[in-house]
């Protein structure tokens, strides 16, 4: 049985530290793609659509809500599974994720175990679609 190439991942968040962090985490089971602002994000997703994206809210010039209603908007994009990380634990904020068709909702500081099995979760179900 061939193997299958590891999933690519693309992180956008604004803070080089929790890029830094989560590719660390991330990079020994999958390919890991980091955009620094939601714009970069956009453009990487759309020239090559990841497999799963891992998305800031709380971003300066395009929140990860804009993000992710760009994202879901483009029949290039709309399919990729997107987790919201935020440091902004109300409910509100994770009703709104789910509205805008987010495959999740993480809360920082991130549960590393937490967030391996939601990305683990997320891409069996995409496969399984």
């Amino acid at each position: 049985m061939l193997d299958q190439p590891p999933s690519t991942l693309l992180i956008i968040d604004d803070s080089a530290t929790n890029l830094t962090m989560l590719s660390s985490l991330l990079q020994d089971q999958y390919k890991v793609k980091v955009a620094i602002n939601g714009e970069k994000g956009l453009r990487l997703a759309k020239a090559s659509p990841p497999d799963l994206i891992l998305l800031d809210i709380m971003m300066p010039v395009m929140d990860g809500f804009e993000v992710c209603i760009q994202l879901k908007n483009n029949p290039g994009t709309a399919h990729i599974p997107i987790i919201f990380l935020s440091g902004k634990n109300e409910i509100r904020d994770e009703e709104k994720c789910r509205q805008l068709g987010a495959a999740g909702y993480i809360v920082k500081p991130i549960d590393p175990d937490k967030l391996l099995l939601s990305i683990q979760q997320q891409l069996l179900k995409k496969q399984g679609a």
